[in-house]
Parts: structure tokens; sequence; C-alpha cells
């Protein structure tokens, strides 16, 4: 049972739909809900959604009211002995965060072309909804300032498998290099994490109202180096996992009173029991997530347009080095018919990324350090191209590629680079598939199989 803050109690009374009872209950409840999102770019119909649901069986599923691809699981299964969980084809997401789905669809134009930059984006959860409400000519840049949770950023993007993504290691001030850049930003910003309490009891202990200032101090500062990026009539969507008024409506009084913006309300669905809130100077909007109303964990949420900034203007003379004619045709084979990507020499890779959006690249390799960009398709040689783990997992890939079908315990074997045999007499590179998902590569020689599944990728924890 979870003993939460007197002090964290205290500073709640008097919010906005907090019931102190019902909070408590909700903590003490050994109760845990599960959630998933689908990826659509990889089961588009609403039927194939369906189809993999029931692979979860005996678990029911029930939708996520204010999430379109977002559903409910009864139980929790074994995610990491899951080949489809590897393979990209759904995320594992707390349900309140996909509420952001909800704010992006009301409050953006998805209609356009946008650039959109998710500023504080590990472990991806967000990034990868984002990417789902993007169209092919949009561009989503992920940040994460710290280098080992950037890295995780990138795998749970190449898992997503779009081309149109860039993944940052920068500070946030490092943004202000693009002025007017961005048409939406999203600022999940770190908090004091009482929202987590439930997820991580852990959490409980580093609680503490110096450190939830500390915190709104720190958001301040996030916001006040990134805004220059978002231009004038950008929409800022603005996030915490924490109850505390002084990092949720406290933050959008600042942002009132540092900056030219307006509130964005949401419109609601009485049965999800979200609570609105008004910050209590300026009445700006927010959204109060709390465990026992809604089936999530705590959330605040808040959108805003700005009314002043810059337009960038600034036309980067083509950084992209893009590989020869010839080297071009080679790569053809690899990926559908009529994709519109590019091919960018980058190091000793080939990089794929979309062709309309080869100046924007240009733009960030130039002013920001890029961990991920599109997608790498490997190393191409005189010879051959040996194909990178992020090809296979890429939406684009081309359909007609060798590919050998798994069953689900060859598949685990593949996935923990344990020795498998396949009877198939088709040698050289072949994509290793599960339920037509793939997988990665292996290559197949005359008197065996390399696996090339990355080492620092596979599945370490022994079969229960």
């Amino acid at each position: 049972m979870a003993v939460l803050p007197s002090e964290l109690l205290q500073s709640l009374e008097g919010l906005p739909g907090y019931d102190a009872s019902a909070f408590i209950a909700a903590h003490d409840s050994e109760d845990r809900i599960t959630s998933t999102r689908i990826n659509p770019f990889k089961f588009a119909s609403e039927a194939a959604q369906t189809q993999l649901l029931k692979h979860f069986e005996p678990a029911e599923f029930s939708a996520v009211p204010w999430c379109d691809t977002g559903f409910y699981l009864s139980e929790r299964p074994s995610f990491t002995f899951d080949p489809l969980f590897h393979a990209g084809a759904y995320y594992v997401q707390e349900a309140s965060s996909m509420f952001l789905q909800q704010v992006f669809k009301q409050a953006v134009n998805g209609e356009r072309s946008l650039k959109v930059l998710d500023l504080c984006a590990a472990p991806g959860g967000k990034s990868t909804l984002l990417q789902s409400c993007l169209d092919n000519d949009s561009l989503l840049v992920a940040n994460e300032v710290i280098k080992s949770r950037a890295a995780l950023l990138a795998d749970n993007l190449t898992k997503w498998g779009t081309a149109n993504t860039v993944v940052s290691n920068n500070d946030p001030r490092d943004f202000n290099k693009l002025a007017g850049f961005f048409d939406v930003m999203l600022v999940d910003a770190p908090c004091s994490g009482s929202g987590l309490f439930r997820r991580d009891p852990g959490a409980i202990d580093e609680w503490s109202p110096e450190n939830v200032t500390l915190c709104s101090q720190r958001q301040q500062r996030i916001l006040a180096d990134a805004l220059p990026a978002l231009k004038e009539d950008g929409i800022l969507i603005y996030a915490t996992c924490s109850y505390s008024a002084e990092e949720d409506e406290a933050i959008l009084d600042w942002l009132m009173e540092h900056g030219a913006f307006e509130s964005i309300g949401i419109a609601l669905e009485p049965d999800w029991n979200i609570v609105e809130s008004k910050s209590a100077k300026h009445g700006v909007n927010g959204y109060r997530f709390y465990p026992g109303k809604v089936q999530g964990e705590g959330l605040f949420m808040a959108c805003l347009r700005k009314k002043e900034g810059e337009h960038f203007y600034q036309k980067q003379k083509q950084g992209a080095s893009l590989i020869s004619k010839q080297d071009s045709l080679r790569m053809e084979k690899w990926l559908q018919p009529e994709h519109g990507m590019a091919f960018v020499q980058y190091k000793d890779d080939v990089i794929i990324f979309p062709h309309n959006l080869l100046n924007e690249f240009s733009i960030l390799q130039k002013n920001l350090y890029l961990k991920k960009a599109g997608i790498n398709a490997g190393q191409l040689t005189a010879k051959e191209l040996i194909p990178s783990h992020a090809l296979a997992l890429s939406n684009c890939i081309a359909r007609d590629l060798p590919a050998i079908d798994l069953s689900k315990e060859e598949a685990l074997k593949y996935l923990r680079r344990d020795d498998l045999m396949v009877n198939v007499d088709r040698k050289g590179w072949n994509l290793m598939r599960y339920e037509q998902m793939n997988l990665g590569w292996a290559k197949i020689l005359p008197n065996r199989m390399n696996n090339y599944y990355p080492k620092e990728l596979r599945i370490l924890k022994e079969i229960q």
C-alpha cells in the first residue's frame, strides 16, 4: 500500500476535480491498467487492428475513448516474448498520454504538411503517436537531451518504421538557431512525477515540495529556451505527469505573462471523466487526469497558440550528399514503387529520406546533432547492399523481397540470437518474418544461417 506524502495531499486540496478519498483509494488499489496503441502504418484497416488485438487472447480488449488506435487489455501479457512487439506492431503506452491525439486533432490543421517538434521525447510514446497523426509530407523531430535516452528513443522510432522522422540529441537552447521553424511543439516537461506514483512507487521517495519548485523553474527555462523555434500562430502542447499546480496551471500563467499566447479549448465527452481546469490568473484551459476518475495515470495537458513570433525563411543550400544515379537504381529494388524517397550518403551508410524534405534535412543537419534521420538503409558496397535493421522495419520496404516465415518459437530464437535452423534453398539476404511482420535480416549461406538481429536489441530474459 502506497503511503502518499502528506504535503502533496495538502497541496492538492481545492484543485479542480480533486477528490481526496478517491485519489487515495486509487493509489491503494493493486489494480493496474495495461494499454497499447496500434501502429496504423502496419495495420491500416480496422479489421487488421482487431485481428492483432485477438492475438492478446485470453486478455479482453476495449477502446481508449480519446484515441482511435488505443486499447485497454484486461490483463498484461508478456510483451517481451511477443515477436510482434519487437516488429513495431504496437506501442505499450499509458492511456492518459494518448489524449495527445485528441488535442492534436482538435487544435492542429492536419490537412497540410507540418514541421513538428517533440522536445523532451524519450522513450518515444508521444513521438510515435504524433507520427501517426502526420501525413507523409510532414516532418517530426523527436529530441532528447540525455544521450542514453536518445538511443532508446531512436530504437522505438525505428520500430515505428517512418522515414519522415529525425531524432536529435540537443539541449533545448540549441533550438534557438531555428527561430520560427516549427508549426507544432510538444513540451512533455520533466516534472516531479506525482502522476506516476502508481506505476513507480519508488518515485514517492523522491517527491518533495522543494523538488516541485525546482521542476517548475526548470520547466520555465526549457520553455524559454525552446519557444523561439515555434513560429507565429504555431501550436504549443504542454504536458506533465505531475498533479502540482505549480508545474501545471501556474506554468500556463507564466507563458501568458512572458509571451503572446491564446488558450485553445479541447472538447471533452462527459463520460471521459477528464477534468477541465482554468489557470488562476489568465484562465488558460488545462486538462487533468486523476486515477480513479479515468482508466489511466496522472497527467496534465494544455494547448496554446503562439500569437507573436518569426516565420523561418532561411533557404539552406543543399547539404545532403545524394548517392549516384547508378547507385540509386541499385537501391530501388529494396523499396516499394513510387516511394518518393531520396538516397543520401551519410558516412558509410545510405539514408532513406523523403525527397520533399531534403531542404529541412539540410537545415537540421547544420544546426543540430542528429542521432537518427530517416531510415538507415545500410552500407552500399561495390557488390551489394548490406541492409540495416531499420530497413527491415521500415514501412517503405518492398513487399516482394525474399522472406522466411517463422513460427513463434523460431521467431523468439531469432530474437534471442540463438542457433536457428531453417529449411530454405534460397541463399543470400532474407527477411525474417512472423505473422507477415518483418523482424530483421538473416543471411543464408550454403551451410549455415547468419543472424543479423542487432545484439543490443536481443531478448536477454529467459522464457518462463
